[in-house]
């Protein structure tokens, strides 16, 4: 009500003020639901609504306007860059490919998420999909397809036939060794890109006997 009147009113009283003032605003709301049909079911007030929607601005999702996709893309690599001291070129063709094809049902968020973690395992100055850590495109998590490396340095693709393929266990220690490697042993930053807890990291860390050096500034 106090919301509703300052809209139609113009005025507010402060906090120990007898004095009606009169204000000169302009309010911006923004929601993901559908505010008219939320109104019709009582959950939301109906005079508020229709106050509040004197000129609406309609936005798509993410997945409805993928041609934003390169610039966001682009800003956000501009972005993470200068903050973490990686400058970054672009974005190679197959991972805006890759991007392009994933429905973003985070939208704009997620894809700002996405993009951070990928900065954070970048190598060079180009985005490639080995530095995103979804398979966007399929909607799965962490990709293996950058070379996993054992605590040896070799690769599991440098293994010979003869050699025995490793268990989902080993890559999953060697994938949790890789990032934590490539955030400087940060946990914090890693559980971030991993898509995990701190808690679940720190789990993970015991039960494959990771060594992890003390790091200035992050707590166990």
């Amino acid at each position: 009500m106090k919301l509703l009147r300052v809209l139609q009113e113009r005025e507010i009283q402060r906090v120990g003020e007898t004095r009606i003032r009169k204000v000169d605003i302009r309010l911006i709301a923004a929601t993901h639901k559908d505010l008219k049909e939320e109104s019709r079911a009582g959950r939301f007030r109906e005079d508020l609504y229709y106050r509040l929607n004197v000129l609406a601005l309609v936005v798509p999702p993410l997945r409805e306007r993928k041609e934003d996709i390169p610039p966001l893309v682009r800003h956000f690599l501009q972005k993470y860059g200068q903050e973490m001291g990686k400058p970054v070129a672009d974005a190679a063709p197959e991972a805006l490919d890759l991007l392009m094809r994933y429905d973003w049902p985070g939208n704009v968020r997620e894809l700002q998420n996405a993009i951070e973690r990928a900065v954070i395992l970048l190598d060079g100055q180009v985005l490639r999909p080995e530095h995103l850590p979804m398979e966007k495109a399929e909607g799965r998590r962490p990709s293996l397809d950058t070379p996993l490396r054992d605590d040896s340095g070799q690769t599991a693709e440098g293994r010979t036939d003869g050699e025995r393929a490793l268990t989902l266990e080993e890559m999953e220690r060697q994938y949790i060794l890789q990032v934590l490697r490539e955030t400087g042993f940060h946990q914090s930053r890693a559980a971030e890109v991993l898509g995990i807890g701190r808690r679940t990291l720190y789990r993970k860390i015991r039960e494959y006997g990771i060594d992890v050096p003390d790091v200035p500034g992050e707590g166990n």
